[in-house]
């Protein structure tokens, strides 16, 4: 329930700047502009239980895996940004980043049970930026989120268990933001970046047959990134 109200107030701040920035550009707002980072950015999710749908293949109940966890990654990103308003503006990022999940506890605990997932962390997200602080340019932001998943596969360890297939769901979800600018001159900038998501997903393991085991988990990362950005 939190999470939904979450997702419903980050969205509807969302369509509000959205909404903002339609008049921006029917006035022909001269601070509109776009700004381009490349970012290094690290991805550190939690991947922990919070349901288990169904336990056919008893891994939970037969203690197997009782708790599990997804890997951390590097990935490069590329955001880009519109400012509707000196101090306000919408963003978007780009990155496809590769995780695998893994017991951490239980009889099967160390091993990768979803290996090579491909997650593409589609956001939007609005920014508020403080201004008149000297160089230094903070801002917070919040939005909706999607991780849409391209790629997954089970791991040695699943298919000595039986399982063929792996599928990771899509879900929606919101995310939170903070960080700061630090103009270097010529339009350029060094940037800082975090942001919380609050999302989950089903991990679904198949035989041939049928769905032996789903597993819902809060994956809800944090997302930190670092660069350049360019204003123009």
């Amino acid at each position: 329930m939190r999470k939904t109200k979450f997702a419903t107030l980050a969205a509807a701040f969302a369509a509000a700047a959205v909404g903002a920035a339609g008049v921006a550009h029917a006035d022909g707002n001269p601070d509109g502009r776009i700004e381009v980072k490349l970012l290094a950015t690290a991805v550190l999710p939690s991947g922990s239980v919070s349901s288990v749908p169904n336990d056919a293949a008893q891994l939970v109940s037969g203690g197997l895996v009782t708790r599990t966890a997804a890997s951390n990654n590097v990935t490069p990103t590329v955001a880009i940004e519109y400012y509707v308003r000196h101090n306000i503006s919408l963003e978007t990022i780009c990155c496809v980043s590769a995780h695998h999940v893994y017991a951490t506890q239980g009889t099967l605990a160390g091993t990768t049970l979803v290996d090579h997932a491909l997650v593409v962390p589609a956001t939007l997200t609005a920014k508020y930026h403080f201004t008149g602080l000297g160089l230094i340019q903070p801002y917070i932001g919040a939005g909706p989120a999607v991780f849409i998943w391209v790629a997954d596969r089970p791991s040695a360890a699943a298919q000595a268990l039986g399982v063929t297939r792996t599928m990771l769901s899509s879900n929606f979800g919101g995310v939170l933001q903070a960080g700061f600018d630090l103009p270097v001159g010529h339009g350029y900038a060094l940037s800082l970046d975090a942001k919380k998501y609050f999302v989950q997903t089903d991990a679904h393991f198949d035989t041939p047959t049928a769905n032996a085991e789903s597993v819902r988990l809060n994956l809800n990362p944090w997302v930190v990134s670092a660069g350049v950005a360019f204003r123009f």
